[in-house]
């Protein structure tokens, strides 16, 4: 019998076996970039992060950078309120006693804010300041006379500004309508109390941006995530401008002379 001769057109290197290799070299090309940007060690960590300590409420989502805030509003109501009463009676100026009231008033309005949001989100307040408010507290406490309206002005002046990034960066990107609305009023009150604090003519303008500047950004990597307590909420609830706070009228004495 005669061998068959070959039948060519057939096998990897024929016509077809050519087009079919390079089919799949194109899809090869168009997966492994995909696949590569993915496993790319640090892309998307910060982002991933984030979304594993978002818990979902009836209000929308609550970021940790959402709990954050509402702690940064309880706690600054716990010392900047007493502080706000004491420049009441020691502040030598009527500019210091201004905002003295404008910290009592803004600050009697906040928390009343932040606790009905708090109790909403099924969210635990703390109870009294931190460490480093209470040092603040007690040098306030302490200080007499224009040392006392100085050291006023300029303590309550740098926290606030802390505070006031964070609000901004709580109002950009929350997802909560409950933490959309505090951050609102919340903007309203800090740009206030800057204001009044700055009319005492005692804000030491060097030294503040000295302390800003060393102040790192808020980091939330490493934030372990909440469990929410069961506090139920009524999905129709939709948050009310505050329209029933009014600020009280801003200091009118001239800011003391400059030595």
């Amino acid at each position: 019998m005669r061998p068959r001769p070959p039948v060519r057109g057939r096998g990897i290197f024929s016509g077809t076996g050519l087009i079919i290799m390079g089919l799949t070299a194109t899809l090869l090309a168009l997966i492994f970039p995909i696949w590569s940007y993915a496993d790319r060690s640090g892309v998307g960590t910060d982002a991933n992060v984030l979304n594993a300590q978002t818990v979902s409420t009836s209000y929308g989502p609550l970021s940790a950078l959402d709990r954050e805030f509402i702690t940064k509003v309880r706690l600054a109501g716990l010392w900047e309120l007493p502080a706000g009463q004491e420049a009441e009676q020691k502040g030598t100026t009527q500019a210091v006693r201004t905002a003295g009231q404008h910290l009592v008033e803004g600050h009697t309005f906040l928390d009343q804010r932040v606790r009905d949001v708090a109790a909403k989100l099924g969210l635990a307040l703390p109870n009294e300041p931190n460490d480093q408010q209470k040092q603040w507290l007690a040098t306030l406490g302490a200080a007499q006379g224009v040392d006392y309206d100085s050291k006023f002005a300029n303590i309550l002046r740098v926290a606030h500004g802390k505070v006031f990034s964070v609000v901004a960066q709580v109002r950009a990107s929350t997802q909560n309508s409950l933490v959309r609305t505090l951050a609102d009023d919340a903007n309203t009150t800090v740009l206030d109390h800057i204001e009044v604090l700055e009319a005492t003519g005692y804000v030491d303008w060097g030294s503040l941006a000295r302390d800003l500047a060393a102040t790192p950004p808020p980091s939330l990597v490493g934030t372990p995530p909440v469990t929410l307590d069961p506090a139920p909420a009524s999905p129709t609830f939709r948050p009310q401008p505050s329209s029933s706070y009014t600020l009280p009228p801003p200091a009118s004495s001239p800011p003391p002379a400059q030595p």
